[in-house]
């Protein structure tokens, strides 16, 4: 084996559905604000008896029984997140401990919104180097709980979820190199701090960033896995803001692709975004076992990691 592959996804959302007409009538906003503004209709919201470990062991457990997999069949479990509570255990543990995995290597990532494809290159990586047989790579957070329901820059843009992916040694390659870096010294143009923590970014300079640096990378993150935009068969960006998607999308040049917009309906969901519109599309049959798709997660740390992937 000289490579790995994506087996299977799944995700997870909780059942609440905030609409913006519910919005409306908890801060100074409307429909047309929001949709107008950032193109989200609504999102999911988890319950104070939800935590992040429940919603991510909700969409591991589908991706496992996708792939046909037992719990005990995974080594590694990686989870994406930046809404943890709790310091220890930490939440790849917790997911562990629910799913009944017996002894596997259990670690967080934070990279806040690009955390997916950080956690999904590291399995890549931990797979093809011998040192893992099977992955679980989960991004999962609950950004209600860090933000501020009385600012409406940031209440209308957040949503709660999960999404996974089995990850397993491959003869032929189904992961592409990962293209990944940041800008550290712009690190608080997106911030989840202080106490209690609080989500608020400077949003100008994200849509700039996101806009006119990101889409070169993601035609870097192409030719790495040796192939040109019109190429793919699909493009799942961050779901951040429908504003940032379309012309990120356009500039990229994925003539031939769908492109996820799953955020008019989930919301910016952060680390989930990325697995939770991917398993949406390959449920939904919009992309086909073997298509190649570009994965590519931006935002916090103004941090960015991308890779074409083969479709389960």
């Amino acid at each position: 084996m000289n490579g790995s592959r994506i087996a299977a996804v799944g995700h997870y959302q909780p059942a609440r559905v905030l609409t913006n007409e519910d919005l409306a009538g908890m801060v100074d906003t409307s429909d047309e604000w929001i949709t107008s503004r950032v193109g989200i209709r609504t999102r999911h919201i988890a319950g104070p008896d939800e935590p992040v470990d429940e919603l991510a062991a909700h969409a591991a457990a589908k991706a496992l029984a996708s792939a046909g997999l037992a719990p005990g069949d995974i080594d590694l479990v990686l989870v994406a997140t930046s809404t943890a509570v709790d310091r220890s255990p930490n939440m790849a543990a917790r997911v562990a401990a629910r799913l009944g995995i017996p002894s596997p290597a259990a670690m967080d990532i934070n990279v806040v919104c690009a955390g997916f494809t950080h956690a999904l290159a590291t399995a890549d990586h931990a797979v093809r180097a011998g040192a893992s047989a099977r992955a679980l790579v989960i991004g999962a957070d609950k950004m209600s709980d860090v933000t501020d329901w009385t600012d409406r820059t940031t209440c209308v843009l957040v949503g709660d979820g999960a999404g996974a992916a089995v990850v397993e040694a491959s003869a032929e390659p189904g992961i592409g190199p990962v293209l990944w870096g940041s800008v550290p010294e712009m690190g608080h143009a997106v911030r989840i701090e202080g106490q209690p923590a609080r989500f608020a970014q400077e949003g100008q300079s994200v849509y700039r960033w996101a806009t006119t640096r990101l889409p070169a990378v993601a035609r870097g993150a192409c030719e790495r896995a040796g192939y040109a935009p019109e190429d793919l068969a699909g493009v799942v960006l961050h779901q951040a803001n429908l504003r940032i998607i379309e012309p990120l999308a356009e500039k990229l040049g994925a003539v031939n692709a769908v492109v996820a917009r799953d955020v008019t309906e989930s919301g910016n969901t952060s680390a989930a975004s990325i697995p939770l519109a991917f398993s949406k599309l390959v449920e939904q049959g919009r992309v086909s076992s073997g298509d190649p798709v570009l994965l590519f997660g931006f935002g916090g740390n103004l941090s960015y990691a991308g890779q074409v992937v083969r479709c389960p």
